[in-house]
Parts: structure tokens; sequence; C-alpha cells
């Protein structure tokens, strides 16, 4: 038992390494824990040949109810209240962020690179996403999740997520009498939790006991067992009971900040070092063309089809520069694809350490860029927009000759 406690630690560490260069660097610890796993695994096997176990079934576990959980926090976060009022702008940036990186990205996957049908429609899909962390978080940071602006590039986030989720599930899940017994239980479960579930926790819910928790839990991992069953992926329920309790549970901050600790503090790191320990660094080097090309591909599709939507919306020129370019990011839903390609035998480790760089990759570049010389200023809180021009004016003073 002394060998899985030690394995636990060494996992647990690497987390925390990674948590501290986040902090020190200022990005996402999702993006830290791949890095951190990926350069884990090559020390590890450099100096003593060894791995970091990321097949254990207990670290298999940990790292699958991670996305899980995560992935309903993501769909939980949709504001009703915006989504409502502005859902066609929401739905239509959306849709074209997902369906424009996902047919451009698959093509060039296939014409281009040479890849078969199936690992060309998987990177297609690992490239359509959005970071929704990467998207809240700088929102979160900079006080724009509290506008109408703000709220809305959210919201189409969602549906962009959306996109990718189900087509994950519908593409690669055969569809057999399994697929539809699935389809109908996930149905009825999506219509009668938004009744149940907070009736439910106003009666018993409240207790040290952490009723509310071990309910949703059950939810994921029935609706994530009857995925499996029917050959689907388990993140795809989880992400829509997500959105269709983001009225109830996801205005319950002390509940969801419960869940936060539990997701964040264990699960999530298991699932991101795992995700980076089967990075190849020499399958990455050996095929840097095919690099450029994805990475490329995705920047090009995501900005075809996302400004000229945010123009037609008549977006402010910063306004759509700055929703295209963090519409452009990926990190959580990307690397998910990737591990499931891969885990299916969809994509090779060579195709999956290219996909995953490139999300990596997506979720900075976009994000500084954006950040750089994009940022809506006069849609910022008043503190905001005042830190915001005093960093700017010491930048100039210190670039001055």
């Amino acid at each position: 038992m002394y060998q899985v406690w030690g394995l636990a630690s060494l996992w647990l560490g690497l987390a925390l390494i990674a948590t501290l260069i986040s902090i020190w660097l200022r990005v996402a610890t999702a993006l830290s824990e791949i890095v951190v796993g990926t350069v884990a695994q090559l020390i590890i096997g450099a100096a003593i040949g060894a791995t970091l176990k990321a097949n254990e079934p207990w670290i298999t576990f940990l790292s699958g109810t991670g996305a899980i959980v995560l992935t309903f926090l993501a769909g939980a976060e949709l504001d009703p209240v915006v989504f409502k009022a502005r859902w066609k702008e929401a739905t239509v940036i959306g849709l074209i962020g997902f369906f424009a990186p996902f047919l451009g990205c698959a093509a060039l996957a296939y014409y281009v690179l040479g890849w078969t049908a199936k690992s060309s429609w998987l990177a297609g899909v690992a490239l359509s996403t959005t970071s929704v962390a990467v998207v809240y978080a700088v929102m979160l940071e900079l006080g724009l999740n509290k506008t109408e602006f703000g709220k809305a590039v959210l919201a189409a986030c969602f549906i962009n997520d959306l996109g990718t989720v189900v087509a994950l599930g519908l593409i690669f899940a055969p569809f057999t009498i399994k697929t539809l017994i699935f389809a109908g239980g996930g149905i009825i479960v999506f219509i009668v939790l938004p009744f149940l579930t907070p009736r439910f926790f106003k009666r018993y819910g409240d207790r040290p006991s952490e009723m509310e928790a071990k309910f949703l839990l059950l939810v994921l991992f029935g609706l994530g067992a009857l995925a499996g069953w029917s050959d689907s992926e388990a993140v795809l329920p989880a992400y829509i009971v997500g959105m269709v309790l983001a009225g109830t549970v996801g205005k319950d901050h002390t509940l969801i900040r419960r869940l936060r600790t539990l997701t964040f503090g264990l699960l999530t790191p298991f699932y991101f070092i795992r995700a980076g320990s089967f990075v190849s660094i020499p399958a990455i080097f050996a095929a840097p063309v095919a690099l450029l090309v994805l990475f490329g591909a995705k920047m090009v599709t995501k900005f075809i089809g996302v400004y000229p939507a945010t123009k037609f919306y008549k977006y402010a020129q910063k306004e759509g520069m700055y929703t295209t370019l963090l519409m452009s990011t990926g990190l959580t839903f990307g690397s998910i694809s990737a591990l499931f390609g891969l885990s299916h035998h969809i994509i090779d480790q060579q195709q999956y350490s290219l996909i995953i760089v490139t999300v990596i990759g997506s979720a900075v570049v976009p994000t500084l860029i954006a950040n750089a010389f994009f940022i809506p200023k006069y849609l910022l809180p008043k503190k905001k927009a005042e830190v915001h021009s005093e960093f700017a004016e010491e930048v100039e003073l210190e670039n001055e000759p």
C-alpha cells in the first residue's frame, strides 16, 4: 500500500509545483499542470527509466472524475438571464465559432497532413473548442464578467463548447439501441432535474454531511455510466446537466465553491497532469510543420468565422477583435477530446502530442494578444479601467529612451 501513497505524494507534489508556476507566470493552472506532466514524464523517464504510471486504475478514476465534474461546473457557469436576453447572438457566434474550426481543421488534417478520416475528425473536434476556463478567468480578472458584453461572450463560449461535446459524442459513438436508450434516459433526467434538484436541496440540504455534493455526484456518475455503456463520452451528459442546473445550482455560490475546492484541489490535477504525461516531445520535434499547420488552422478558421459574426451584431472594433481572440483559446475540452481520441485509439501518440501542444498554444497566444492590444477599456468597471490605464502609462515611461 505504501507504493500507492508514494505515487499519490508524487502526483500531488507535481500539482503543487504546477500551481506555483501558474501563480508566478499568471497562466491558467490547467495549462501549467499539462506542461508539468509532460516535463515530469520526460525527466523521470530519462533519469530512472520509470513512468508516472498514468494508467494505474485509481489514477484513471480520479482523472475521469475530474473531467466529469469540471465539465459540469463549466456548464453551471452559464448565466440564464443573459442567455435568454441575447440567445440569438450567443447561439450564432457560438455555432460559427464551433463549425468554422471543426470543418477547417479536419479538412487540413485530412488533405494536407494525410491523417485518416477518423483522426482528422477528432482533430477538428479538439481544435473547435473555446476555453471557458481561460475566458472566464480573464473576464473575472478585468471585471468584464459583470458586464452585458462579457456575459454574452461567455454564453457564446458555452454554445461553442456544447457543439464540441455533442460532436464528440455523436461522431465517435456507434449508433445502436444502446445509444437510443442513453439519449432517452438523458432527456428524461435533463427535464426532471431542474424541478427536482432545488426542491430536494431545500428540504434536505445545508447540512454538514454535504448531501448536495453527493446528490450531484450520483447524477453525474450515473449518467457517466450510462454514457460509457452506450459507448459515448461521460463529459457529454455532465456538460448538459451543468447547463440545465445553471439557474438553480449555478446560483448557489457556496455549493459551487465547495465543488470547486474538491475539483481543483484534488481531481483536475490528476486529469491534466495525466494528459500532459502522454505528450511525446520527440514526436513534436519530428513534425514541426504539422504543428504549425494545426495551430495556424485553428487561429485562421476561428477568425474567419467569429469576427464577421461580431460585426454582423454591430460589435465595436475592439469588442469584435477581443471576442474573436478569446474565442480562439482552447484548453479543457480540447485536451479532453484529444485524450478521448488517444484512449480509444482514434489517434496515435504523435497526433495526440501535436493536438495537445496546439491546444496549449491556443490558450496562451490569443489571450496575450487580446489583453495587450484589444481590451475594450471603456467597458471596464471604473477601478479596473484606472488600474489598466496606470499600468499602460508605466509601461510607456519604461520604454521611453
